[in-house]
């Protein structure tokens, strides 16, 4: 299977890399990345992406905290005008080797409960963090699905005021009765 977030901007980072003191790393998207990135999120455009990490061991993994910003480009769902819309998430996962990236099958039946709260560590592979994908991941969550204009309000046809609606014929049978 392809990650896309991955194909889309890409900046892998290796756990042995990583010094016991940490590593900043800053990034910043190339016109081709950004398209791409537009192309996923099914937005006009992204401008300004940018990211900034501070990536720490932890255990036999890694600690990636930071914040990923970038305008956005959509249309207005009531107006469909063109809109920008600022991005700026922050970003705070842990990534261990020791975890499988297929869920476990339990053979018995019993319900299993799960804390919803905190997510546990996502999977360490090959020992590789890719941090533009992961970038990508965390703006994707951020875009805003019904983006509208400032000001902008969704007003019935003035026209539909006089409409009867589709029931009208119904009552009119009723009242015969």
């Amino acid at each position: 299977m392809v990650d896309l977030n991955a194909a889309a901007w890409s900046s892998p980072i290796r756990a042995e890399d990583v010094p016991e003191k940490g590593r900043h790393v800053n990034l910043v998207a190339d016109e081709t990345a950004r398209d791409a990135v537009a192309k996923l999120a099914k937005v006009d455009a992204v401008s300004d992406l940018k990211a900034s990490f501070d990536v720490s061991p932890r255990g036999a993994g890694l600690h990636v905290g930071g914040r990923v910003t970038a305008t956005v480009r959509q249309k207005c769902v009531v107006s469909l005008e063109p809109i920008e819309n600022r991005i700026d998430e922050e970003i705070a996962v842990s990534f261990s080797p020791h975890i499988t990236d297929a869920p476990q099958h339990r053979e018995d039946d019993e319900e299993v409960e799960t804390n919803m709260i905190t997510d546990g560590p996502e999977p360490l592979i090959d020992g590789t963090v890719d941090l533009g994908g992961l970038a990508v991941e965390f703006l994707l969550l951020g875009i805003d699905p019904y983006p509208r204009k400032e000001g902008v309000a969704f007003e019935p046809p003035k026209d539909a005021k006089d409409d009867p609606g589709p029931f009208a014929a119904l009552a009119a049978l009723k009242k015969k009765q």
